[in-house]
């Protein structure tokens, strides 16, 4: 289960990546950069969230040993 600590990276990759599309969008009168920010938002969010689930589980696997 040692991809547990990465996939929280990805996460930060993708928050990344749509806060670059969303201040892209900012000029456009389409819009569209709202949405990019709330999805970037939830993935910095689940970014924290996933990195500290995986602390709880390795501190939790040592104890049991």
């Amino acid at each position: 289960m040692k991809y547990l600590k990465y996939t929280s990276y990805l996460f930060l990759f993708l928050a990344i990546v749509l806060l670059v599309d969303a201040i892209m969008r900012l000029d456009h009168p389409d819009g569209g950069a709202t949405l990019s920010f709330m999805f970037a938002a939830v993935c910095v969010f689940m970014f924290f969230f996933r990195r500290n689930m995986a602390k709880r589980f390795e501190n939790r696997s040592k104890g049991q040993q």
